[in-house]
């Protein structure tokens, strides 16, 4: 070899390596992200297709679903309205000197 000719070392790269784990990557995403991408178009279209065959029946469906929506919602509000009959304790500190505490409430051990 001569001394102007350069080594196979400091060749410089043309970037196909790069390039070509780039493509494999390219590559592994498109048959990963395929196949989900598939089912959500195809059940759009099987979806769209059974609403154009039964569209009354989907009709019939769907006031259904209204009225069942709008009795729960009545139902809701209708009980979030009541109010307790009766008193509500909240367990709230006093201010003021402490309660004497009744015999039996003092220890199980003392008597």
């Amino acid at each position: 070899m001569s001394p102007s000719s350069p080594s196979p070392s400091s060749r410089p790269s043309r970037g196909w390596g790069t390039l070509g784990f780039g493509a494999a990557a390219v590559a592994a995403c498109a048959v990963c992200c395929a196949g989900p991408f598939l089912a959500v178009l195809g059940s759009i279209g099987v979806t769209s297709a059974i609403g154009t065959l039964w569209m009354p029946a989907l009709a019939v469906l769907a006031v259904a679903a209204g009225l069942g929506i709008l009795v729960v919602r009545r139902r809701r509000q209708t009980a979030s309205c009541k109010t307790a009959p009766v008193r509500a304790d909240l367990g709230m500190p006093t201010i003021g000197p402490p309660q004497p505490q009744h015999p039996r409430q003092r220890g199980a051990g003392a008597r």
